[in-house]
């Protein structure tokens, strides 16, 4: 396997600067793609070793295309995640005034993390174009095809650009969850401070049937952290859904939970167990709950004694 991450590309994209944040990324070769699909498929047919991708933000919620492609396709795991604080700079060609600007573009996740801002502070009946990556909206700005684009101040350099506006920002404290995708393996040993993703499809549509499938996790006392619907390309209403889980897969009360959910959903991708970027212990509902690893590990003992007779 080539000593290689693959991310979102090119370089000078918020996805390149959490990524050197990992400390491995130090020893890999570092290369750019052009999208997130082409990151996932170097991983699937073995061209790179694992893709550094954009999965949530705390404004839009999850990055769709990044869910769709970990939904289809060969099964992928997730290994680690990074949380990276994220503000806009508006990058322009050196010369260039507000007043000049007639379009601008970025990534689509960008979009709403700065309209307000556009609407303020630039001239009216701007043009919004999205571009593959921020970085790509930095290097099209270079070329001459658009007036401006809203990326990474640091960025800028790279390109021959200036920031004429930074700190560009409509939700106070944004942050953008990126992870690191590889091909399935065992999971790392449990930090106490994990989380676990899974993409659940119901067997069939009836009342209820979604909470149904969330009382798997309701009355094992595990949280959960993100809840999606994706469609399933069958059709209006078809849905299937991606759900982070607070605990690790060796958890007692998750493990449970899991083996609930394979016993009455038509399918489920299991997409891994692994640190929380925020390090933050998983809630456990206090005794006498029941929710504790300890007591799944005692009542699983009493039922082997009952069938033993020892009871």
């Amino acid at each position: 396997m080539p000593a290689s991450y693959v991310y979102l590309g090119p370089e000078g994209t918020f996805t390149e600067v959490a990524l050197r944040t990992l400390p491995e990324s130090a020893t890999r070769e570092l290369v750019p793609m052009v999208s997130v699909p082409a990151a996932l498929d170097a991983v699937r047919t073995g061209e790179a070793e694992a893709a550094f991708v954009p999965i949530e933000n705390s404004v839009e919620g999850g990055i769709t295309t990044t869910l769709d492609e970990l939904v289809a396709g060969a099964p992928l795991m997730i290994y680690r995640e990074v949380l990276l604080s994220i503000t806009f700079a508006l990058l322009v060609r050196p010369g260039t005034k507000i007043s000049d600007i007639k379009t601008v573009t970025a990534h689509p996740a960008a979009q709403p993390q700065v309209r307000n801002w556009m609407k303020a502070n630039l001239p009216p009946g701007v043009l919004w174009e999205s571009a593959a990556s921020n970085a790509d909206g930095a290097r099209l700005v270079q070329e001459g095809r658009y007036d401006a684009a809203f990326a990474g101040e640091f960025a800028a350099s790279r390109y021959g650009l200036e920031a004429l506006e930074t700190e560009i920002h409509d939700a106070e404290n944004a942050q953008t969850r990126f992870v690191l995708v590889g091909r399935p393996a065992r999971p790392a040993a449990p930090t106490g401070t994990d989380k676990t993703s899974v993409v659940i499809w119901q067997r069939d549509d009836h009342p209820g049937g979604l909470r149904d499938l969330l009382g798997e996790f309701a009355v094992r006392g595990v949280n959960l952290m993100l809840l999606q619907s994706r469609p399933t390309g069958e059709g209006i209403g078809n849905y299937c859904f991606a759900i982070d889980a607070e605990g690790h897969i060796s958890d007692r009360r998750v493990a449970e939970a899991l083996m609930g959910l394979k016993r009455v959903c038509l399918q489920v991708r299991f997409l891994g167990s692994y640190p929380r970027a925020d390090a933050t212990t998983a809630k456990i509902r206090p005794t006498p709950q029941g929710t504790s690893d300890a007591e799944f590990v005692a009542a699983a003992d009493w039922v082997a004694r009952c069938q033993d007779g020892r009871f």
